[in-house]
């Protein structure tokens, strides 16, 4: 009991010692209990992978192909590392063929595209601007024909004050947690209000298409055809609906805009309360010729220019667990 006493008078007397040995104590341990969470993984995923791999091939089958398209500069340039150790073991382990194809430059994942040999699996390793070039670059192909080639997206389209706030975050890393808040208050600072002027025209939403049979369907006979072709050339065109935007923040309100801000920043998908939801079809923004920015697509920047966007079905094919399926229900 005398040494327990002791503990705590010593621990007492050296309160800011103590302190800081338990935070550091406590981050070390988080650390630790996150690695082994990693490691038990890892070696569930090469325990299953191994299984699949001691199959017999018949004479005459080849192995299975997998083309891996590796951007370096991911992840902090730790997208090499992490595929070396996550991803690679799985692969050799289920007895796949890999070809890994590192990116040196912006652009090259869409290119490649068009070079891609036969393989049974594509492999993205890198952030979401190295996902979306892969995925311009495979649907592309198919519209060769046209003039000016579309940009496919899986995320989001972003313009506007929270997209340029956003990029400039990272000037504050050595604030730590607080980048963030510094960024939307440095940004208020140098410019307020913030206006940005744009119209938006649009559809309203439509039914999804039904899904393709598997098996063809019989064409319809000829007089339903030609009845099916009148209807559609009487039929009037949808109104497309046009909205002018202003984006301007009022001047007296600074500290609950920039709440409103950081909120946005750390759920993209909460709305704030004087925000403007509307659903659409197909829906396209016309910004100013001069000083309109630049847009994120995907987290990639590009030039503002008009720009189209339309919603495109059964263009992918992406599989999840049933959860996530269930809460993606939900919320549509």
């Amino acid at each position: 009991m005398a040494r327990v006493v002791k503990v705590l008078r010593t621990l007492r007397n050296h309160w800011k010692k103590s302190t800081f040995a338990v935070c550091v104590l406590s981050y070390g341990g988080h650390w630790l209990y996150g690695k082994h969470c990693d490691s038990v993984l890892r070696r569930e995923a090469c325990q299953e992978a191994r299984e699949f791999g001691r199959k017999l091939i018949g004479p005459q089958e080849s192995l299975q192909k997998a083309t891996v398209i590796l951007n370096p500069a991911a992840s902090k340039g730790k997208a090499n590392s992490l595929f070396e150790k996550n991803a690679a073991p799985i692969l050799h382990l289920a007895g796949i063929e890999v070809k890994v194809i590192k990116t040196d430059y912006e652009g090259q994942a869409k290119k490649l595209m068009d070079l891609m040999e036969q393989t049974d699996m594509l492999i993205v390793a890198g952030g979401d601007g190295t996902l979306q070039e892969v995925i311009t670059g495979l649907l592309r192909r198919a519209d060769q024909s046209e003039k000016e080639q579309p940009v496919f997206a899986l995320l989001s389209l972003r313009w506007g004050s929270f997209r340029d706030v956003a990029t400039s975050v990272s000037k504050y890393w050595y604030l730590g947690p607080l980048k963030t808040r510094a960024a939307h208050w440095f940004s208020s600072l140098r410019e307020w209000p913030q206006t940005h002027d744009a119209s938006v025209s649009f559809l309203p939403p439509v039914p999804r298409p039904p899904d393709l049979p598997d098996v063809k369907p019989v064409r319809p006979s000829l007089l339903y055809r030609i009845y099916r072709r009148l209807k559609n050339y009487w039929t009037p065109p949808a109104e497309v609906k046009v909205l002018p935007l202003t984006l301007i923040y009022p001047g007296d309100d600074v500290i609950c805009v920039i709440g409103c801000r950081i909120k946005k920043a750390e759920n993209p998908l909460e709305n704030t309360e004087q925000a403007l939801q509307m659903e659409a079809s197909v829906c396209r923004l016309n910004v100013p010729q001069e000083g309109a920015g630049f847009y994120d697509i995907d987290n990639e920047a590009f030039e503002a220019v008009p720009v189209e966007v339309k919603l495109l079905p059964r263009k992918l094919r992406f599989f999840c667990s049933s959860e996530r399926k269930d809460q993606l229900a939900q919320i549509n």
